[in-house]
């Protein structure tokens, strides 16, 4: 291949600079959603900020201009905290959407360069290769066996053929590289493509929600109705006792504030956004929010070999040739057939090589010493990777019209296509099994001596001479070995799909201590077998080899038939539909085409399935963070409901012991607690050693909402407890109020700290690192000091200083209304040490 790129130099630096001044980044640039007004307008929405407002107001109107600038002040400290939280959120979308904008290769100053889509300018030369998405709109300079599909602007599927001289050698923004390689000059970016000028549209698609966010927002509305129910109950029953209808309604408010769980989408956002956002960190792009709430319950990971077990290192490291009936290594003495094998094994990749295999063909050519002939010749023609099994043919031409035909592929394809006897088919069989049993990749290689210009429509028809075979070695990842027994211990089941061939895939792994590595199928064996007997056999057999894309996707959907959670790993255009099918499509960020990436809902920046562990856990992570801080929510919200309504229902001599006031205090607390608490706690020791859960298990599952309700009326039993010892000791209104409020409080931070573990004692989960376990309830208790011994708060609140006796029996009230739970938790730690 010429140095300089089919003579194109491509803009210098200069140039690139004066076009991005002139031109801009190209970005689509329409309005843009999620911004901070957005987020203003949506919290001015919340139902909890509309009763606040109620509430200031009535405050106002009854002349109480204290209580009603607190309400006031209550509105913006939630709404601080409310547009936090949304800012972390969408600073979290916003840098994963800067994370997955594609990259493409351009020529700049004579050399290749591989940029992010947004920098390239018009003027620019933009290679586009088979499964790379186009980024901008421009014209053909250069191609081979060039088609693209644009279905994206025609609607039309099928792929069209085009070149620069024909009349339409335009490419456009959108659309995808189906065959062949095209080096266009950039014309248009960003909204002024083709692409941009039609995708106003695009503005008003939303995204789907997701199972989990649907139960979520239906629990909700379920909770307002009941607030609604029990406000207007709350607010009649205070109306016949006062004939006050403002006073009446403020009391009524109260209650609803107490049931209205409005933590809950902010919680379920917040956990989304920032674990797709630590998953950036840790390398691995989320491009569907979904993909976070899934990774937890992933059963089975179905993945390439090459590269991702793989090194995809390659290097040609065997050879074989009919005539000398030897497998040989490439750096000794070559005979003249070993070196024609090489040399058109070179011929039969790409001009300019992306696959490691073809970089290595080109690099052993090179190293054969004699004349380098690429310079001198041009593709005229090109037959792309094809078939089952499949073979991809080049023809190059000189200025003399001397030809290059030349063919590679899967040994069957090329034997099948070259007129051999039975006895040399046998022989070339019998090396090509002596080389891939030691865990070698094998390729075929043959030559035609195809007269004239009309090409048939078909590579098989062109008459082939058999060359030989060569053979790379791409050694097995040093961690890979781990990886397999960190998903094993998991309880992830990992399945080999390649389109290489059952010995050499066995044979590495084998050296990986890969489980199942004695059995394997083949993409047509699979394609003949009924429905029933593959849903079986795909739970059977851990490799499958000889893959086309119609065998990939139909192991995984018999995955999903038998109820698993299928995770898929790809890179090529044929891995697109898999992908796209399996509940997780993972692909690879280095050498993944635009297409892979496309379809698959996370991207592995550095191709390591390792990271794929680490996804695994944080999606169980944060499954589990979000559970526990949803079951505090729910738990903590009971009590404050039943201190509200329960005496004021059964008529007790203190009815309404609290005030909006109070309510919005304790919102404070647990607004904070369940979001920024709970999301930040560690993964818990024993998450990786737990099978995967079940993609329809819920956090509403019956034992756990179960749990939640019991732990809630515990809390409740606490507060009426301490509320009739109050009224037994002949306290007032402001004593006792105080008394329950303080076991609330104090059952709150017991509570938060219970709810860690749902499995391990208190005294364990305190040592988890969790700074803001510590920051959040200092700040509660330091504040509780303050409402119980600084006057000024303490009459605000209609509260009284409590005494040293009356301030412990109400913290021991609150911890033993939580921290009974400890005893089913070692009932439970027993049970399954029994059971080991």
């Amino acid at each position: 291949m010429p140095a300089n790129h089919f003579n194109i130099q491509g803009l210098s630096a200069e140039e690139v600079r004066l076009a991005r001044k002139k031109f801009g980044d190209n970005t689509l640039k329409y309005k843009k959603e999620n911004t901070f007004l957005d987020a203003l307008i949506s919290l001015a929405k919340e139902p909890m900020i509309i009763l606040l407002l109620v509430a200031a107001l009535i405050y106002f109107v009854n002349g109480m201009v204290s209580d009603a600038i607190f309400m006031v002040s209550a509105i913006v400290v939630i709404s601080l905290i409310s547009l936090y939280q949304d800012s972390r959120s969408r600073n979290a979308l916003e840098k994963l959407k800067h994370f997955t904008q594609p990259n493409c290769k351009v020529i700049r100053d004579g050399e290749i360069v591989e940029i992010n889509s947004e920098e390239l300018v018009v003027g620019d030369s933009l290679i586009i290769e088979e499964g790379t998405l186009v980024v901008a709109d421009g014209t053909i300079v250069h191609s081979n066996d060039f088609s693209v599909n644009e279905s994206i602007l025609t609607g039309e599927s099928f792929a069209v053929f085009k070149d620069k001289s024909k009349e339409d050698n335009f490419v456009y923004k959108g659309t995808t590289v189906e065959s062949g390689l095209a080096i266009i000059t950039v014309t248009s970016i960003g909204n002024e493509t083709k692409l941009g000028k039609i995708g106003k549209s695009l503005e008003n698609i939303k995204e789907e929600k997701t199972p989990l966010e649907i139960q979520i927002n239906d629990f909700v509305k379920k909770m307002v109705i009941a607030g609604v129910a029990a406000f207007l109950l709350v607010w009649g029953i205070n109306y016949f006792n006062s004939h006050d209808i403002l006073d009446s309604l403020l009391k009524a408010l109260t209650l609803a504030m107490s049931i209205l769980p409005e933590e809950i989408p902010m919680a379920f956002t917040a956990f989304m956004a920032i674990g797709a956002w630590r998953l950036m960190k840790m390398q691995i792009v989320v491009k569907q929010m979904k993909t976070v709430e899934t990774l937890g319950s992933a059963t089975v990971i179905c993945t390439d070999k090459t590269g991702t077990i793989t090194e995809n290192r390659m290097s040609l490291a065997k050879i074989f040739t009919p005539e000398t009936q030897k497998i040989s290594e490439p750096g000794k003495t070559l005979t003249t057939e070993e070196k024609e094998l090489i040399t058109f094994a070179m011929w039969a990749s790409e001009p300019i090589p992306f696959d490691p295999m073809e970089t290595a063909l080109h690099e052993a050519y090179r190293n054969l010493g004699a004349e380098d002939e690429r310079p001198h010749f041009k593709m005229v023609h090109e037959y792309p990777l094809g078939g089952k099994p499949p073979m991809m043919t080049h023809i190059f031409s000189n200025s003399a019209g001397e030809k290059k035909i030349a063919a590679k592929g899967a040994p069957e394809a090329i034997i099948n296509v070259c007129n051999l006897s039975d006895e040399e088919q046998q022989k070339i069989l019998d090396a090509i099994e002596t080389i891939t049993k030691e865990g070698y990749r094998v390729l075929g290689v043959a030559k035609s001596d195809f007269a004239g210009d009309s090409y048939p429509q078909h590579q098989q028809e062109l008459p082939f001479t058999f060359l030989g075979i060569v053979g790379f070695y791409d050694p097995p990842k040093a961690n890979i070995t781990k990886v397999l027994e960190n998903f094993y211990q998991a309880g992830i089941s990992v399945k080999i799909i390649t389109g290489d061939n059952a010995a050499t895939t066995q044979a590495i792994a084998k050296q990986i201590n890969f489980k199942g590595s004695e059995k394997s199928l083949s993409g047509d064996e699979l394609m003949q077998m009924s429905d029933a007997d593959l849903h079986k056999t795909v739970m059977e057999t851990n490799i499958f080899t000889r893959m086309f894309p119609e065998a990939k996707l139909r192991i995984i959907n018999a995955l999903k038939a038998k109820n698993q959670i299928v995770a898929m790993t790809g890179d090529g255009v044929n891995d697109g539909p898999a992908l796209k099918a399996a509940h997780i499509g993972i692909a690879m960020g280095k050498r993944g085409t635009e297409i892979a990436k496309q379809a698959a809902s996370l991207i592995l920046i550095e191709d390591d399935l390792s990271k794929m562990v680490d996804a695994v856990a944080m999606g169980r992570k944060i499954y589990t963070n979000l559970k526990k801080a949803i079951q505090y929510i729910i738990s903590i919200h009971i009590p404050i409901i039943l201190t509200v309504f329960i005496p004021l229902v059964l008529g007790w001599i203190y009815p309404n012991i609290f005030s909006p006031a109070h309510v919005i205090f304790l919102e404070l607390i647990m607004g904070p607690t369940c979001s920024i608490v709970f999301e930040n706690e560690p993964m818990e020791k024993n998450a990786m050693q737990q099978k995967p859960r079940s993609f329809k298990t819920t956090f509403f599952n019956s034992r756990e909402l179960l749990t939640s309700i019991i732990q809630g009326l515990a809390i409740s039993a606490g507060t009426l407890f301490i509320y009739q010892y109050a009224v037994q000791n002949g306290f007032n209104e402001a004593h006792t109020r105080t008394m329950v409020f303080t076991v609330l409080v104090a059952a709150n931070i017991f509570l938060t700290l219970q709810n860690r573990s749902f499995y391990y004692s208190i005294f364990t989960t305190l040592g988890y690192r969790n700074n803001l376990i510590l920051l959040i309830i200092s700040i509660t208790t330091g504040i509780m000091v303050l409402l119980l011994y600084v006057p000024t708060f303490t009459e605000f609140f209609l509260f009284e200083r409590l005494s040293a006796n009356d301030l412990g029996l109400c913290i021991l009230i609150g911890l033993i209304s939580v921290l009974w739970y400890e005893l089913v938790k070692l009932r439970l730690r027993l049970k399954n040490k029994k059971q080991v």
